[in-house]
């Protein structure tokens, strides 16, 4: 029997929810995730091909979704987004911020162009997706939730991911920020901060003793699963349950994080 209760608290029925980065391996669980819980997910990337074939995944589990193209480094691109779907649907009440690449670079060998493909795709794209979409959500009755998304290196000094580190500490600060001045406006501004979850950006530093190294300070020795971040974003983005909370930073890492504090 479905319990009343926790769906109050965790649906999102009727909700319309952006998930920026919706192609990736994560974002595409992210994507599903919001789908199950009742949301209408616009799946954004650059990938036609992947974000359908999400879009027929969220179908399958019988869910609502559509693909919508965008170039997360454009301004231009973001804010056509933006009007599309509140054109289509009338409010945008969940937006996630999920477009992210690395670089395995070592420090003495990164090149500007490197250096600027990481945070414009990961920094700044994230600036301009609350830039953007933040003052649409406090224009609406229900005002909005903005999730964005962290690392576990956002604080811990890890080797090879130095663009990469940079760019999500500053992203759980930009959060704070953004969180602090849309307070009061119905807007509220999280950060989730996976752990190891192997994807397209961080497989080229996965060697087999850098695995080692990780397990060893990994409280849970493994990985994570994709899904096992929707949990945590729920939380951050519902309505009910998550009401009282913005500025807020999650860490879903196995205990890595807890361990090396």
């Amino acid at each position: 029997m479905p319990n009343s209760f926790v769906e109050s608290l965790f649906s999102l029925s009727g909700q319309t929810a952006v998930v920026i980065g919706g192609t990736g391996v994560l974002g595409g669980a992210l994507c599903e995730g919001l789908a199950q819980a009742g949301a209408h997910v616009v799946v954004a990337g650059r990938s036609r091909e992947r974000g359908e074939e999400r879009v027929r995944a969220i179908a399958a589990l019988g869910g609502s979704a559509v693909y919508e193209e965008v170039d997360a480094t454009s301004r231009e691109s973001l804010s056509s987004l933006r009007d599309r779907v509140a054109a289509a649907r009338g409010a945008i009440d969940i937006l996630v911020n999920c477009a992210g690449v690395n670089s395995a670079t070592p420090y003495e060998k990164i090149s500007d162009e490197d250096w600027d493909r990481v945070i414009d795709t990961n920094l700044k794209a994230t600036h301009w997706g609350c830039q953007l979409f933040a003052p649409q959500m406090a224009s609406q009755p229900e005002g909005g939730s903005i999730l964005n998304i962290g690392s576990v290196t956002s604080h811990l000094p890890l080797s090879r991911v130095f663009a990469y580190s940079a760019s999500k500490a500053a992203v759980v600060n930009l959060s704070k920020n953004v969180a602090r001045e849309f307070a009061q406006r119905k807007v509220r501004v999280n950060t989730l901060c996976p752990g190891f979850f192997p994807a397209e950006q961080n497989r080229k530093i996965l060697d087999k003793d850098r695995v080692a190294n990780i397990m060893g300070q990994t409280p849970m020795a493994r990985f994570g699963e994709p899904q096992e971040l929707i949990g945590a974003m729920l939380l951050l983005c519902s309505r009910q349950a998550g009401s009282f909370i913005t500025g807020a930073e999650i860490y879903v890492d196995g205990g890595f994080t807890g361990n090396r504090f």
